[in-house]
Parts: structure tokens; sequence; C-alpha cells
């Protein structure tokens, strides 16, 4: 595993980058970048060079590319789409006489980035001798703004330090920005060379508006720039606009102490139905309401709408300082992906890279919406209504696939299936069942009956529909799902897959159960009686396989039959599917990312506290991790049946995998799920959260290296705060007079009011089973050395 990097020091509310190390870029990219779900930004520096991938993304905003078949097949999709990097408005250059300002010439005194979380500020303060010798000091701060959705603001500052300097500040928009060539690897993002083709380009001294459209997708966008100018001398503005940029230029001369500060706004629009004039005054208003708020305006919306958050979504880890800061980058970084994509999807990479060509997949409804729900509940319901969105695509494509109700596809940007990968793609019909698991969970958090009537209830109805189409009843009236993919890729096309047969009786219930609570609405969809029986019946008669032998549930039917894998070949070898074919992954014991787990995890009441014990013991020694999705499932499953060291170190790993690389390819992104994972594997692993029947459950217990853990959730329209000590619990609401909640602590019902906290004391959590091992070579990072959790005994008695 790779070590922490010195130059990110450990503090509890920000990332600091204390040098520049070149080598390194794309990972600083991804963990600088700045989204509000909207817009994202990349985290490149100013001046746009050096460089990794340039990166500046609209979410949704999206160009079509061909699918290559080598033999196509009926229902294959024709064609994939791809995230378009857009009209970059973060470039500033600069030139300090006639040199141009660039880290890799002349002399570097200091570089710093700092990413502070409670103000979604990205600060750089650089110290600068340029190779003709005049010494400068530049400060600039960026922020995409999480109040007024369209805009990004800079403030750029230039100081001389010990002599006269003449400075020339070029502020840019530039499209069609050449990039770098992408690796071999198929989780990389497809290449596009100048997708967008221009429109026009409107601009005078006081704002300039670029407009673009996409060459196949034929998706219109548009991209403004104002500025402001502070100086005590005289300077000079120059405008150019052309077809592909635009350049404001502000010349001054300064001497030792004096400064130029340049506020610049930059404001992005698009769509695929309105005219290239309604775009462009869009964005030109925006830009004049972004000048209306001014600089210190924005900072303080900013602050406002995270203080809001934080008080809301906040985890307090005490006693492990890196992983309190891993997990505030997480939800920090989790709040950017969703908290203003409106009504659009929330890409696996978030808007911080393009990787996975900027597709959505089951990881929003599976982990980042569980997140969103229970701290910034609007956002999740966006994400629920852009599903809806796209549910005639999802119609039509059950309609190719011959099955009735919607089939949703597997990845996508705008709603059509994007995948070219049959097992891993059409056959995964579980998310079907994550998303109406993700509707039942936001309305059971909020209770909001508009929301269900409007879109929840209809997804319910048509995922319900495809699963009564998909599955049958056997000669003994067993219901059974054939041929599916569940979370784990490398079992692929397998019979009755545990998992996806228990969500998809799930789905059933709560469709029959909905579509009873909200009458009117259901016959709209053309629901009766008898469908509602015929999806009971068959959620009542689901088949879940078990191995009486083992006492353990096969992952789907026949797989313990499966010969085993050999592990100490391929020790170092990861991840097997770049080593390995598929055709031996499919037919062998190895699990790539939690599959069974997640079903005792997210279908808790279909097993029982032994059960959980013994699938635990048996899916650890198998599973690989070679999915970011697997280690948060891992650690609530192992927090679960008492194994709370262990549980720790898996916390550990998803909270860090970006900070860490440990995928190594931070660099085309960050890993959604695995961020909003670590709040899950915290609050649901160590708080033992769960929603049983409607009701919000605790169960907490912590590791022996933690001292404390405090969290924040909201449950309909209530703060709850819960502060977890080794021997006691401490529930609080702070929302105000008269605010209440009712839950349940280790079965026992809790009400807590504004006015008194209730205390609880905690048992203490036996394993039955002892802690199993892992694949040889697979055991995750621990999390309190930093070396494979078979070490850290070693690591402990100093012997490492």
């Amino acid at each position: 595993m790779k070590e922490r990097a010195a130059e990110h020091p450990v503090e509890p509310w920000q990332l600091r980058e204390t040098g520049l190390d070149i080598d390194r870029l794309a990972q600083s990219e991804s963990l600088f970048s700045l989204s509000n779900g909207h817009i994202g930004l990349r985290g490149n520096l100013d001046e746009g060079e050096p460089y990794a991938i340039p990166g500046t993304y609209l979410n949704s905003f999206y160009e079509r590319r061909p699918l290559p078949y080598a033999e196509a097949g009926y229902g294959y999709p024709e064609s994939g789409q791809t995230l378009v990097d857009v009209t970059n408005g973060k470039l500033i250059r600069l030139l300090v006489d006639d040199s141009p300002f660039d880290v890799r010439y002349g002399d570097l005194h200091s570089h710093e980035r700092v990413l502070d979380f409670k103000t979604g500020i990205l600060r750089r303060d650089v110290d600068w001798t340029s190779p003709a010798g005049k010494r400068i000091k530049v400060r600039s701060r960026r922020m995409v703004s999480l109040t007024q959705r369209a805009i990004v603001a800079i403030e750029y500052v230039v100081e001389a330090i010990d002599q006269p300097v003449r400075i020339v500040v070029q502020s840019e928009l530039v499209a069609n920005e050449s990039q770098p060539r992408l690796s071999d690897d198929p989780r990389v993002a497809a290449a596009l060379e100048n997708p967008l083709e221009p429109v026009s380009q409107h601009g005078d001294a006081e704002d300039v508006v670029l407009v673009h459209r996409t060459r196949k997708s034929e998706q219109l966008m548009a991209a403004g720039m104002c500025h402001e100018v502070d100086t005590a001398t005289r300077y000079k503005v120059d405008v150019d606009i052309r077809e592909d940029w635009a350049r404001n230029t502000v010349i001054c001369e300064l001497q030792p102490g004096e400064t130029l500060r340049v506020v610049k706004y930059v404001a992005y629009g698009w769509s695929s139905l309105r005219s290239e004039t309604a775009i462009a005054d869009q964005v030109a208003a925006a830009l004049a309401g972004a000048q209306f708020s001014g600089w210190d305006g924005l900072v303080q919306q900013q602050k406002e709408f995270l203080d809001d958050f934080w008080d809301a979504a906040d985890v307090e880890v005490e006693g492990h300082a890196e992983l309190q800061q891993a997990v505030r980058f997480a939800l920090f970084h989790v709040l950017q992906a969703g908290a203003r994509a409106e009504r659009r999807a929330i890409p696996s990479k978030g808007l911080t890279g393009a990787g996975y060509d900027g597709h959505t997949f089951w990881d929003t409804e599976g982990f980042v919406l569980p997140a969103l729900t229970y701290t910034i509940p609007d956002a999740a319901a966006d994400a629920l209504r852009w599903r809806h969105s796209i549910l005639e695509q999802a119609k039509e494509r059950a309609g190719v696939l011959g099955l009735k109700g919607a089939a949703f596809p597997w990845r996508t940007i705008r709603g059509q299936e994007c995948s070219g990968y049959w097992p891993a793609g059409t056959a995964a019909f579980h998310i079907n069942a994550d998303i109406a698991e993700a509707v039942t969970r936001y309305y059971c958090a909020t209770l909001d009956d508009q929301f269900m009537t409007d879109v929840g209830l209809e997804l319910l109805v048509e995922t319900a529909r495809l699963w009564l189409s998909l599955g049958h009843h056997d000669r003994d009236g067993r219901w059974h799902l054939p041929g599916v993919t569940g979370p784990d890729e490398y079992s692929a096309v397998a019979d009755d897959n545990v998992f996806t047969n228990l969500m998809a009786a799930r789905n059933l219930r709560a469709a029959a159960k909905y579509a009873a609570k909200y009458p009117a609405t259901a016959r709209d969809l053309k629901v009766d009686a008898e469908e509602e029986a015929a999806w009971r019946d068959a959620a009542a008669a689901v088949y879940v396989p078990y191995d009486e032998k083992l006492g353990v549930h096969p992952q789907s039917e026949g797989f313990t039959g499966y010969a085993d894998w050999d592990f100490e070949a391929y020790r170092g070898k990861y991840p097997l599917m770049l080593h390995a074919p598929y055709f031996e992954l499919y037919r062998k014991q190895v699990v790539k990312q939690a599959d069974l787990m997640l079903a005792t995890y997210w279908c808790g009441d279909a097993f029982t506290a032994e059960e959980k014990a013994r699938n635990f013991d048996y899916y650890e020694r198998i599973t690989v991790r070679d999915s970011s999705l697997s280690a948060c499932v891992q650690a609530v499953a192992a927090a679960e049946v008492g194994h709370l060291d262990l549980a720790y170190d898996y916390a550990y790993e998803a909270a860090l995998i970006d900070l860490l690389d440990l995928h190594h390819n931070s660099g085309d992104g960050l890993h959604m799920a695995s961020l909003a994972g670590a709040w899950m594997a915290l609050v649901a692993g160590f708080g033992g959260m769960r929603e049983k029947d409607g009701r919000l459950s605790f169960d907490p217990a912590l590791p022996d290296g933690l001292a404390g853990l405090v969290f924040r959730v909201r449950w309909r329209g209530v703060r709850l705060r819960v502060e977890v000590r080794h021997h006691e619990v401490v529930y609080a609401v702070h929302d105000g007079p008269h605010a209440e909640i009712t839950f349940l602590h280790a079965g026992e019902e809790v009400r807590v009011t504004d006015e008194e906290p209730v205390t609880r004391p905690l048992k203490k959590r036996t394993p039955l089973m002892p802690p199993p091992p892992q694949p040889a070579g697979r055991e995750p990072m621990s999390a309190v050395g930093k070396h494979p959790r078979a070490s850290r005994e070693k690591h402990l008695a100093g012997e490492l």
C-alpha cells in the first residue's frame, strides 16, 4: 500500500498541500476539485500549465461516440456517451516583465494550496522569482458557488516584492483544449478531439460570452466572464475575442509592496432544447447576479450554506486525526457532487474527472444517496427525480429486451444504455431494485408525500413490473430470477443471486405497499388489485439459496460448489480483471466486491445473527476488493458481526481511497461511492444506524482505536445528534423548540426532545466467530499503523 505524502498535513477542516509534485499532478487535480453538482472544475493551476488532465465539466453535457463490436448482437447499445471537457474559464496567465509565470522555471520558493471544507474555497499561495530575477507573490482564491448555481469566482492577487515590475494578467476562456493521451485502462474515459464547434461570440469591455455546440449530440453551451480590477497604480485593459477563446488582458506596473487584484466571475449554461440566444442571455444574467453579490457576498453565501450543511452532517472521529480529516474530505466532495445537480445525474466520479466517461451507475443510489438522504435530503430527491426523467428510455429498453416495466441502464449520462458488455451491464438488473430502495429510503426519512405521488410511486411500479416479467415461479411455487449479475462482477449471469432476489422482493413489496397508500396515483398508473397481489405473491415466494452443509448462503445458486481460486498464485496481481480472463473469474470462488455482505446489510431481517456471522467468515476469505465499492460494505458487515477492529481498518481504507490513491486511478477523478461509503462505514457500521419498517434504529459499538464518534442525521425534519462512547450513547435534538424524534435503540423505543438528551448504555459486542483471514495480499490497510492488517501486531510491537 502507498504511504501518505508528506505534503498533506493532517488537519481537521482542510486539505493542505505544502509543495508541488509535478509527477502527482493528476491526483492533486482530483483532490482539489471544486463543484456544485452543476459545474465541476478540476484543481488545475490557475495559469493552466503544467497540467495532467485539464477539466471543466457541466453535469450531463456529453458527446456521443460509437461503440464498436467485433460481433454485434440484438439489443447491444449502438453508441456511448462521454462527458465533455467544456470551455475553460479558470485560466489566468501571468507575465512578469517578459517572463511567463510557470512553476517549472525560475525559482519556486514556496507553493501551498488549501481546500477549506468550511468555506468551500480553494486557496493558493506562491512565492516565485522569475528567471530574470523579479520576485513576486501570487495569492488566489477559487470557488464554485453553492448558492448561485451557474457561477465560478476567482480572486487573483499579484504582489511585487523587491523590484519594480511590469505585470500582465491574461484572463481567458478557452474551448477545445488539447487533451493528454489517456491510459489503456478501460476505466478511463475515451478521448475526444475538438468536441465543441463555435456558434457565436459576444463581448465588450464589460463581459464576454462564447457559445458552442457539440458536434454529434447537438447540445448548446455558453461560457461567459467578467472582471473587477483593483490596484493603486495606473492600469490598462484590453479584450480580444475569437471563435474558441476570449482574453481579457490587464497591464500595470507595480512598485515593491504594491498589488494588483483581479476578481474574475465565470458563468456557465447549457441546454439541448433552448435557443442560442436564451443560453447566452442566461449566462449574461448569471454574471450580473454574481457582480451584484460581489466577491465578499459570494464568500459569505458559501459559508452560510456550508454552516447549515455541517450542522446536519458533520461526523466527529475522536482518537484518529487522519480519519477525521478524511471523512470530512469525503463528505465535502459528496456534497459537491449532489448539492446543485438539480435533476441531473450524479456521476460515479462526481465532476472531479472524466473517469468512466462521466457515467452514472448504481453507485449513486446504492452509496451516494444514503449519505445525501440523511444529510441534505433535497439533493437526494433531485437525483431520484432525474431517474424519473429517464423513465421512458428505461421502459423502451425493457421493451427491446422483451420485458415489461422499466430496465434502467447500467451506465449512462442521459438515460440511454452505454454499457457494451452484456454480463456486467444488461444482466445487472439489480440497479432497478437499488433505485426502488433509494425511493423508499428517501420517503421514510422525509415523509414527502408530494415526491411519492409525483415520481416515487411510478418508479416503484415500473421497476416492480420488470421483476415480475423477469422472474418466474417453479413447479413448487418458488419464485426465481435466473441469468442475472449481482454486485459482484466476477460472478456474472448467474441464477438466483441472493442480493438481487432479496432486493427484488423488497421492490415488489414496496410497490404493493405504496400503491395501496396512494390509490388514486396507482389507478393513474393502471395498477389494479390483481397486479398488487402478484407482486406480493412473488415477494413472499422468493427463492433464497442456502448451503446446508456449509451453513452459509451461496452468493448465487451453486456458487459454493465452484472450484477454489488460487489466491497465492495471484498475490500482487490486482485487480484480477487485468491479470486473469473473465472466463476463469466467472467459474471460480473469487469475489470482486462485497455482494452477499451487502445483502446482509440492506436486507438484514432476512438473516439471523448466526447466519450473518458465518456468511461474513466465509466470504471475507474470498473477497479481493478489486472495486472501490467493497471496503465500506465490509466495514458495516464486520462491525455488525462484532469484528470491530477489522471494521475500523475497512472504514479507514474507504475514507482514504483517494487521499492515498489506493487504487492508483484517483487522477481520473475521485471515487464518490467510496467517499460516501466512509460516512456509511462510520454511521451504519459503528453507529449501527438502520431503517427498519419505516423507523430509524441504532445499535452502536466502537472499535478500541476510537475514543468516541459523534454524528448527525436528518430524520423527518429533525436534526439528531448521536454521541457514541465505549459504554454509552447520548441522543440529542438540536433543532430549536418543540422538536422531537422517536426511534429504536438496540430494539428499545426511545423518544428525544429538544429539552433533554437521552442516554443509553451500550453492551459489549462479542463476535460469534474468530476474525477471518483475507485472500493472500489483500488484507486491509491498518487504521493504526498503515501496514497490512496481518502485520499489525508486529507493528505495534515495534518490529516493523
